[in-house]
């Protein structure tokens, strides 16, 4: 295209007409011209090329027409030349802008055949997340209690002896504080030792060495033990530490609290069972037991035949603890409850290894939306 109006420029000045008939199809011969060079114009960068071969203001065709033609024509002929020129300027903006509006109608039309969406076709299905089941638990057994008015307290995951063990009167040969059941850590010699907590209960000494009663907290977080892994145990697993200190707190509103708790969590008809037991930090001890959500009390695989399921263990606070702590034992009791989180998402959910929690298959997880 720019060839072509080179072509005509350069013919200008040697036109050597002398009639207004050969004036007229002089213009003719332009104006056909430039309706081929438009039909080789498909986009906005070879318009502008047209644009600027015959409306440019420096070496445009009709800008050399009049520097080079209408200022050196005869007197005679100079009205006709200025009238043709005229026309073709404005035959020539018009077809440009035509053009131009036809190139952007082209181009808009492609886009939209690019970008439309086929509705006939199926959807697109994107993966979704979904909490890990542990959370799921987590955030349910934390809504129970927090409509009883506990707290959520949490604690750090590395502990010393003494929060782990010695405030909560458990004796220094006690088999649990053995490296056979605990992880301690490799320090340089010389340094305090330091564990991985085997419970959630370090916090409960925490919060009672800041605050006065009353207190009402649950502990959620992990726990480590050196346990071997296998369908019911794992080396790291999940509790929720939980803890109620008032000057009138009794075993009839433990005992009320442990019925609420496992109405709300295993349903209404579940049935709660107290059974004698022993822990070093509370006095009186007991473990508590539902009823079978399956077989509703009459004997399954799931309950071993015997209607009944174990939960976990709780109890009167034992009165030795409060001496760490600085409470008077004469004027404040209180209760403490440990509840295994994976064991209580197995139970609920019908799970018979414990080890699917931690094994990151989302096969397993996306089964808990």
């Amino acid at each position: 295209m720019p060839e072509i109006a080179d072509i005509i420029r350069q013919t200008l000045a040697a036109l050597g007409v002398s009639t207004p008939a050969e004036v007229t199809a002089r213009f003719d011969a332009l104006r056909a011209e430039f309706e081929r060079d438009t039909t080789s114009a498909r986009d906005e960068a070879s318009w502008k090329s047209l644009r600027d071969a015959w409306l440019g203001r420096k070496s445009g065709v009709l800008n050399r027409i009049t520097e080079q033609w209408l200022k050196s024509a005869p007197p005679e002929l100079r009205p006709v030349v200025g009238r043709s020129l005229n026309e073709l300027r404005a035959h020539v903006e018009q077809g440009l802008e035509s053009l131009q509006r036809s190139i952007a109608a082209a181009a808009e039309k492609a886009a939209l055949a690019r970008e439309r969406v086929d509705l006939s076709l199926p959807g697109v299905i994107r993966p979704l997340g979904s909490r890990h089941l542990v959370r799921q638990t987590f955030e349910e057994i934390e809504r129970i209690f927090l409509s009883l008015g506990f707290t959520v307290v949490e604690g750090n995951e590395i502990e010393t002896p003494y929060y782990n063990f010695e405030a909560l009167n458990i004796p220094e040969h006690h088999p649990a504080r053995d490296t056979m059941d605990t992880f301690y850590l490799d320090l340089p010699p010389g340094s305090k030792p330091h564990l991985l907590r085997t419970h959630t209960s370090p916090m409960q000494v925490h919060t009672m060495e800041k605050q006065q009663p009353p207190v009402r907290i649950i502990v959620p977080g992990k726990v480590y033990r050196r346990d071997n892994p296998d369908a019911t145990h794992s080396y790291v697993f999940h509790q929720v530490e939980g803890l109620a200190v008032d000057t009138d707190v009794t075993f009839c509103e433990f005992k009320g609290t442990v019925e609420y708790f496992v109405r709300e969590f295993l349903g209404s008809a579940a049935k709660t069972r107290l059974r004698p037991s022993y822990f070093p930090f509370t006095e009186p001890s007991v473990e508590v037991d539902a009823s079978c959500f399956v077989c509703m009390g009459k004997g399954c695989r799931l309950c071993k035949f015997s209607g009944w399921i174990e939960l976990f263990g709780a109890g009167m606070v034992d009165p030795a603890v409060y001496g760490f702590v600085n409470y008077d034992a004469t004027r404040v009791s209180g209760y403490a409850f440990g509840l295994g989180v994976d064991r209580l998402s197995q139970l609920k959910y019908g799970i018979d290894d414990v080890q699917l929690f931690f094994q990151n298959d989302v096969r397993f997880l996306r089964q808990f939306p």
